[in-house]
């Protein structure tokens, strides 16, 4: 029996069919093995959070059909990778990762700062590479900057001064100011010559415009954001301004042995230098000692000093202080002119008092009840006088009524 050849034509379908069983068996175990190896895939999303600096902050993300890839944690600012699947790459010790539930990780940062504020990306190494971001904001509670804030400022009365203060934190903290003594503000709008009174005022910036003494005092400026706690700074404004002295009681009376005290009122800043002289007014105006005239023994104005004749003291509060001078055992020689006088850097003031006896009916005394009572001018000083005794100047009236009622009584009179 003869033995038949394949024809050549018959010989290339085998061949064709031969691969095409072959091609059609590989694609059918590359089938196979995808649907027993699905891809990796992220399960919903990474949540962002929102931590106070000092607490530890968490991050997580879920992953399916992770197979024999892995997740890594980077930094997506500068791509640093942070930890690959349970392991920590960086030298941070404050970042740590946990592996949860098969499908979990997660990167957790203790102790955080403002610095770890940022987004974070989790990645799985299939190709093209797998990637979902998660963001941490750090709550930083209000800090103020000295550097950038205003110190304890001295300004003189009629210009201006603007006291800042400059905070930091997230959120942006809000900036107010007000006065420590609980009193109002006292703003002065541009164009305005009145003062307009408010409880507190927002803005990091406070200006104060043509200033006045009575907005001289200490400010808060406080700054909040929400993140416990707030923070305050104290500034202390002075307003400068040479003294100014108001007498209120310019002429006084009392009896012989009796006390008397002279007042005088002052306003001044910075606080002034006060003392008391007895005597004449110098061609300038004001009264003045010489180290000369003390010296010597010339007559001129004598400085009082405290002491068994004069009581001396002086109160202050604020930019307002009250000059009281006590003479004791009051006599003849004590009859004058006192002047307060005050000054300071910016310049000098004085009041003028004078002082006269009051004379008594003879034969009355004062009593240890009219001691310090006979001040206040001729009209106080009678009124006080009249409800315990007749004074000389009732006596005068008595004698011109007299003579005018026997006017009177004489031929012709009217």
């Amino acid at each position: 029996m003869e033995k038949q050849l394949l024809s050549p034509t018959l010989f290339v379908i085998l061949i064709m069919a031969t691969k095409c069983g072959n091609a059609l068996a590989q694609n059918q175990h590359h089938e196979s093995n995808s649907q027993l190896d699905p891809d990796p895939e992220f399960i919903g999303f990474i949540n962002n959070v929102t931590y106070p600096a000092g607490r530890e902050a968490i991050l997580a993300c879920s992953v399916r059909n992770l197979g024999k890839n892995k997740v890594g944690w980077l930094r997506a600012s500068d791509q640093t990778v942070l930890a690959l699947q349970g392991r920590v790459v960086t030298h941070n010790a404050r970042i740590s990762v946990m592996h949860q539930d098969m499908h979990t990780w997660k990167l957790k940062i203790s102790k955080l700062r403002e610095s770890d504020r940022g987004c974070y990306m989790c990645q799985i190494n299939t190709s093209p590479m797998k990637k979902q971001v998660g963001c941490i904001d750090v709550q930083v509670p209000p800090d103020i900057i000295n550097e950038d804030s205003s110190a304890d400022m001295a300004v003189q009365e009629g210009e201006d001064a603007t006291l800042t203060c400059k905070a930091t934190g997230n959120p942006l903290p809000r900036v107010i100011w007000r006065r420590e003594d609980g009193e109002m503000i006292l703003i002065r709008k541009p164009g305005s010559r009145e003062l307009m009174k408010v409880e507190s005022y927002n803005g990091s910036s406070l200006r104060l415009l043509r200033l006045e003494r009575r907005q001289m005092g200490a400010y808060l400026c406080i700054a909040s954001n929400d993140v416990p706690p707030a923070v305050s700074k104290r500034v202390s404004l002075s307003v400068q301004f040479a003294p100014m002295v108001r007498a209120p009681s310019q002429l006084l009376g009392t009896p012989l042995g009796s006390d008397v005290q002279l007042e005088c009122q002052v306003e001044a800043s910075p606080s002034p230098v006060s003392y008391w002289l007895k005597g004449a007014r110098t061609s300038n105006g004001f009264a003045s000692v010489s180290t000369a005239s003390l010296e010597s023994g010339s007559p001129g104005p004598e400085m009082l000093l405290d002491g068994p004749k004069y009581g001396i003291t002086e109160r202050r509060d604020g930019y307002r202080g009250v000059m009281l001078l006590v003479v004791r055992s009051f006599s003849p020689s004590d009859v004058g002119t006192y002047h307060c006088v005050s000054t300071n850097s910016l310049g000098r003031a004085e009041g003028t008092l004078r002082l006269y006896e009051i004379k008594l009916h003879p034969g009355a005394a004062a009593s240890n009840d009219d001691h310090l009572n006979y001040i206040g001018g001729l009209e106080d000083a009678a009124r006080n006088v009249a409800t315990r005794r007749h004074t000389t100047w009732q006596l005068l009236s008595m004698l011109l009524l007299l003579l005018m009622l026997r006017l009177r009584q004489r031929p012709g009179g009217a």
